[in-house]
């Protein structure tokens, strides 16, 4: 009997990582993309792509994602099961504040649609679904207690979080109300080399790779007193699939247990280069030369900024034996 996988937003970071992983276990893996007329979208699973199936829709289409799901519980007679991992979401904070109304559609309405597929299934056809939401520690906001795990209260404080907080109670709500076996990741932040551009951490080693090789001069940001947990994709797909491995659904935390500043994050990524930082208040200078290679700008700032997350993972590594193999330093040499 064949194990099935489905996964939303296939083409990101974790999507593509969380392919590869399926694809070694045996998985016959699925995915929706949106309809796009470049080949950038495909650049992550390239590699991999004849060995998918992949087909149009959108998160905000309630219609190609049943369509979807059911053609691929139709086409499997006595599958053993079906991974719906939904990872697609307009994941960028900052951009939240610019297309309120799209992230909600695609973040909470999106995973809302997926729930009312699976419901719509025969009791016998629903015990051999799983489902899993992709949540995040944004939800947390501004933190009500440190660290943050399971039951720490979500206080968001942007469109994407609040977003996401619906889908993380509308998951809760489904597994509880129609006995669906649905689970909650909330993952703190990860990373890779394929992290997208207009993230913080791939912002910072692109921008030193250009000053170093003299291809800029200088690289611009917003806080950089904001601690994140940062972690590698590569771990927390891991967890992701563990969470649909368990006896029973379950909402788990995932982190590393460690708390960093931008600003360490851009002292660590200097140091990929051998170029030490020294700080005048905001403004970073070379510490031989004294050229300004870090500064600030106003524009980078969120309407409301998330200063301080820090995960405990205790309870995915007592109940998943999940442990994250990569620290921050080595992370860091991966993404150079």
């Amino acid at each position: 009997m064949s194990k099935l996988a489905f996964i939303t937003g296939i083409t990101g970071q974790d999507g593509s990582y969380l392919s590869e992983l399926l694809l070694q276990k045996n998985y016959k893996v699925y995915g929706i993309v949106r309809r796009n007329s470049t080949i950038y979208n495909y650049a992550r699973i390239e590699h991999i792509r004849e060995k998918l199936n992949l087909v149009y829709g959108d998160l905000t289409d309630g219609s190609s994602l049943q369509q979807t799901i059911m053609n691929i519980v139709n086409s499997n007679e006595n599958f053993e099961v079906l991974e719906i991992y939904n990872l697609g979401a307009q994941s960028h904070v900052a951009i939240s504040f610019e297309t309120p109304e799209y992230t909600a559609m695609t973040d909470a309405l999106g995973t809302l649609k997926i729930l009312e597929c699976i419901r719509t299934f025969s009791k016998e056809i629903m015990k051999k679904i799983k489902f899993y939401q992709a949540g995040t520690s944004e939800m947390f906001g501004e933190v009500l207690e440190k660290p943050q795990k399971e039951t720490t209260p979500f206080n968001p404080v942007s469109p994407y979080a609040c977003a996401k907080v619906y889908a993380h109670h509308i998951t809760k709500n489904y597994r509880e109300s129609y006995g669906m076996f649905a689970c909650n990741g909330i993952l703190f932040n990860h990373e890779s080399p394929r992290r997208g551009g207009n993230f913080v951490t791939m912002k910072v080693v692109n921008a030193v790779k250009d000053i170093s090789g003299g291809e800029l001069d200088c690289l611009t940001l917003g806080n950089l007193d904001s601690m994140r947990d940062w972690g590698h994709a590569k771990d927390y797909v891991r967890g992701m699939w563990l969470m649909l491995q368990q006896n029973n659904p379950d909402d788990y935390v995932l982190a590393t247990g460690h708390t960093t500043s931008v600003r360490q994050f851009v002292e660590m990524a200097f140091m990929h280069e051998n170029v030490s930082i020294v700080w005048d208040g905001d403004i970073g200078k070379d510490s031989i030369t004294g050229k300004v290679l870090v500064k600030t700008d106003p524009k980078y700032f969120r309407p409301s900024e998330v200063d301080y997350l820090l995960g405990d993972p205790t309870k995915a590594s007592e109940k998943l034996n999940w442990q994250p193999e990569y620290d921050l330093e080595k992370l860091i040499e991966e993404m150079f």
